[in-house]
């Protein structure tokens, strides 16, 4: 199709990305930006990890869009003495049929809540790695595909470390974005105190759009249009996370290992999923630039130097996006 058939079609089916935003306003006050990207992860079909101290409705906003959508979740709470079999099934000896059967898991279902994804041990994290990156699991010596759309959205409390494991890098790089989730302003946590500060039944959500026009919207965030100037721009950013020295000299001693490959391709599907919930057929160099942090910030490797000057990952996205030119 031609550029302005395309930009006809993204009009006309884009605006339920604006009907999703306005049904999770009326549970969850504020956190726009939170919204977007998990708008951003719906359309890219790619998990998210949500990072952010207690108390900042993570869980409610992914509770929140899995209420406005018509397809499968499942609410995990990740805890230390989780087992695999917890998440993925196990095999049942039935004694009367004298044979075995598979009960499936809560993995079994298009949209998964791992809440407080970094408590889990190894084992744990390794059968959801399957999950993440192959879309199937295997129980016993049967490898079962999961449903589609499979989404993983994670959370974690970035403050307490205690009985908490560290999420191997492998793992992280298969997260599309990472998003950090700050303080409401002074005026949302009034309407948050208004709000929710009775006994009243809390307010949720109700389904306005199918999993089917999820799945065509995708169609149409594939074609949008990426001008080879702006994938120059992806590929130099990527680079400057590698090699940080020719982009800022300063740079080269805080980074220990920059974005994988895997950065460059979401980075760019992502702006065109940005694009399309602004309804345009096309992405700009700010689009690139506005999701830049979410999708690097768990990718990119500190050295020892930037950890004891406590420079954070954030720091250095900024000041690779002050260096690197704008198309």
């Amino acid at each position: 199709m031609n550029h302005e058939e395309l930009a006809e079609i993204v009009q006309q089916k884009h605006t339920w990305t604006k009907s999703l935003k306005a049904e999770i306003a009326n549970v969850l006050v504020g956190q726009e930006e939170l919204v977007d990207r998990l708008t951003v992860g719906l359309l890219c079909s790619g998990h998210i990890i949500l990072e952010g101290v207690p108390g900042l409705a993570k869980t409610l906003a992914i509770n929140s869009l899995a209420g406005c959508l018509d397809t499968g979740f499942s609410r995990i709470q990740f805890t230390p003495d989780l087992l695999p079999a917890d998440l993925l099934g196990t095999m049942i000896y039935n004694p009367q049929e004298m044979s075995f059967s598979t009960k499936k898991g809560p993995i079994f279902s298009n949209l998964i809540l791992a809440d407080e994804i970094n408590r889990a041990p190894a084992k744990v994290q390794s059968a959801l790695l399957e999950a993440m990156q192959e879309k199937q699991v295997t129980i016993g010596d049967t490898t079962y595909a999961l449903p589609d759309p499979f989404l993983v959205l994670a959370t974690q409390n970035p403050i307490d470390q205690e009985g908490t494991y560290q999420l191997p890098e492998a793992q992280l790089d298969r997260f599309l974005l990472k998003v950090h989730v700050d303080y409401p302003t002074k005026q949302e946590e009034l309407e948050i105190l208004n709000r929710m500060a009775t006994s009243a039944k809390i307010a949720t959500t109700k389904k306005i759009i199918s999993i089917e026009e999820v799945q065509a919207s995708r169609d149409i965030v594939n074609e949008i249009y990426i001008d080879d100037a702006i994938k120059n721009y992806i590929v130099e950013l990527v680079h400057s996370t590698r090699r940080p020295g020719k982009t800022d000299p300063s740079l080269a001693p805080l980074i220990r290992a920059g974005a994988s490959p895997r950065a460059t391709i979401n980075l760019a599907l992502a702006s065109k999923a940005k694009a399309f919930i602004a309804g345009r057929s096309f992405v700009t160099p700010q689009d690139v630039k506005d999701l830049a942090p979410d999708v690097f910030r768990h990718r990119i490797i500190l050295s020892y130097e930037a950890e004891a000057e406590n420079i954070s990952t954030d720091e250095i996205i900024q000041r690779i996006l002050q260096r690197v030119i704008v198309p």
